[in-house]
């Protein structure tokens, strides 16, 4: 649970989790003083920070286990990404040793010298967002946004690599329909969804988002009619790092669909997948009513 407040404990903004579970707490009024002591079963993680020259900080609100369970996770976490590097880092030597070589074409190595320093960069830049998210340093939740026109963003951002990969892309939906999430934060779910479709979906498929009032909930479907997964990798998807055998030598960090579940969880929502090898991958966000 993440709580926004400035110097004199008043609540900036919260958290949907802070709103709904923690009892007097409103924005605009102070924050109830034992929520900083531990007084109520939880413990304080406060980040300050300065904005506009107002002193501000965010304070995460978890259970005692949930900050040694933490620790835990980031131990592996900092393992995993190590490994990570490793293979275009090693790769980035190669090439770089190869252009001292004579008679090399020195130019066409750094080409692909630079291609893996991108590779290492999208990494980093994954891996920062994520431990931002799980760190509760980026409020996911504080604002309601038109989603159709955050699609059509998306769209068109991705358009020309789409257009290289030979993978066309549709977006349809209720213009009205909102959500109880940050612009930023929906773009990333969108945008890592829609470049999952254009790496893996393969020549001549198309992906398309779709997004409706379903009942009580608003539901964000993302899905292609490409290659597909095996059944047994469906229930990994979402695994940071995890990528089936055959897309193993992909170019992914391996982070994306894990930052789309993180944004979705988050945000008092739920992540399904479905698919089948050669019958595409279908991917629904389903969102809590507002």
């Amino acid at each position: 649970m993440v709580v926004v407040l400035d110097a004199s404990d008043t609540v900036v903004a919260a958290s949907k989790r802070a709103r709904e579970s923690l009892e007097g707490l409103r924005e605009g009024a102070r924050l109830p003083p034992e929520l900083l002591t531990g007084a109520e079963g939880l413990v304080p993680l406060e980040i300050p920070y300065e904005v506009g020259g107002r002193r501000e900080r965010l304070v995460y609100l978890s259970a005692p286990g949930d900050l040694a369970a933490y620790e835990e996770l980031r131990s592996g976490f900092t393992a995993a990404v190590s490994h990570e590097l490793r293979t275009p880092l090693a790769r980035l030597l190669v090439l770089l040793e190869t252009a001292l070589l004579p008679g090399e074409d020195a130019t066409r190595l750094v080409e692909l010298a630079h291609g893996e320093v991108e590779q290492i960069r999208e990494l980093i830049d994954d891996v920062l967002f994520l431990s931002e998210l799980e760190t509760g340093r980026v409020v996911v939740a504080l604002s309601r946004t038109p989603v159709l026109p955050v699609l059509e963003e998306v769209r068109g951002e991705l358009e020309e690599s789409a257009v290289r990969a030979d993978v066309a892309l549709r977006v349809s939906g209720d213009p009205a329909v909102e959500l109880v999430l940050r612009p930023r934060m929906l773009r990333m779910v969108a945008k890592n969804l829609a470049e999952n479709a254009i790496r893996y979906a393969g020549p001549g498929s198309t992906f398309a988002f779709a997004v409706r009032q379903e009942g009580g909930a608003v539901v964000l479907t993302a899905s292609d009619d490409g290659a597909g997964v095996l059944e047994v990798d469906i229930a990994r998807l979402f695994e940071r790092f995890y990528r089936s055998d055959r897309v193993r030598a992909s170019r992914g960090t391996g982070l994306g669909l894990a930052i789309v579940k993180h944004v979705v969880s988050s945000a008092g929502g739920t992540v399904e997948a479905r698919g089948a090898r050669g019958r595409g991958l279908e991917i629904r966000c389903i969102f809590p009513g507002s």
